[in-house]
């Protein structure tokens, strides 16, 4: 992996939504030319098939009330492996920078003197809604669409979105990593003047042969969530645009990990 004096990169590779043929070309050539990669599991673990022989692979995933590692811990493995010469690829589901605090592994890195660049990767706040038929803007519905963080509800202490402007605008919401929170958040919407029809769905493991599409209003889509027994990874859309229901957009590759 290179010799001790040596300083290494870090490639921040953005992995997609879950799909395997959704990782961009840029993408796969870093993970082919990888000493070592870093990947979490909402990353298209089928290909890390791809890494060469004697790549070494390290699971740094935070799963929900599973296994953690915590950031601090990522920085420093980017940073000790990196320190030794080695190419080491963060490889991360959607884009390293949305909501996927690819920026903070930057700092980290550059903070220690470790050169780094990012592979941008299609995000699953954009390609989950066309995954599931919805566009995000549609000519004389909408043309403009708001991606925030639903890890914690509107009336949270830690939340930063401005949940008021979301419930007056209009333009297309959707809300990544919020299933949790579903019902605290359309009622946090709808008490904020959002209409309580409005089109509402959630799309569950987009971009996998599982995914799952339950449509509702703001007003129901909770109850029928949970009637379905959704789970997370899924992301909600709320807005004009889901009314149109054109359909699945595109199949799941059948690529298993």
């Amino acid at each position: 992996m290179g010799s001790a004096t040596t300083t290494g990169q870090v490639i921040l590779v953005g992995g997609g939504p879950g799909d395997p043929d959704l990782l961009t070309v840029g993408g796969l050539r870093a993970l082919r030319e990888a000493d070592v990669v870093l990947y979490d599991h909402l990353a298209p673990l089928a290909c890390l098939e791809e890494t060469r022989t004697g790549a070494v692979l390290i699971d740094v995933g935070k799963i929900p009330r599973g296994c953690q590692t915590t950031q601090s811990d990522i920085n420093a493995l980017l940073i000790e492996h990196a320190g030794t010469g080695a190419t080491v690829v963060r490889f991360k589901g959607g884009d390293p920078f949305v909501l996927g605090r690819g920026s903070e592994e930057w700092l980290a890195c550059a903070g220690a003197g470790i050169p780094v660049r990012v592979i941008p990767g299609v995000s699953s706040a954009i390609a989950g809604p066309e995954l599931a038929g919805i566009p995000l803007t549609h000519r004389g519905l909408t043309q403009n669409f708001s991606v925030v963080s639903g890890h914690v509800g509107p009336e949270h202490p830690a939340t930063t979105v401005n949940w008021d402007a979301l419930a007056k605008s209009s333009g297309t919401i959707v809300i990544l990593m919020g299933v949790a929170h579903l019902q605290e958040i359309c009622a946090g919407l709808i008490s904020r003047g959002l209409d309580a029809d409005t089109p509402a769905a959630v799309v569950s493991k987009a971009a996998t042969p599982d995914q799952l599409v339950i449509r509702g209003t703001a007003a129901s889509l909770p109850g029928v969530a949970a009637a379905a027994g959704v789970e997370p990874p899924a992301l909600i859309v709320i807005g004009a645009v889901v009314g149109l229901d054109l359909g699945p957009a595109f199949p799941p590759s059948t690529m298993k990990e």
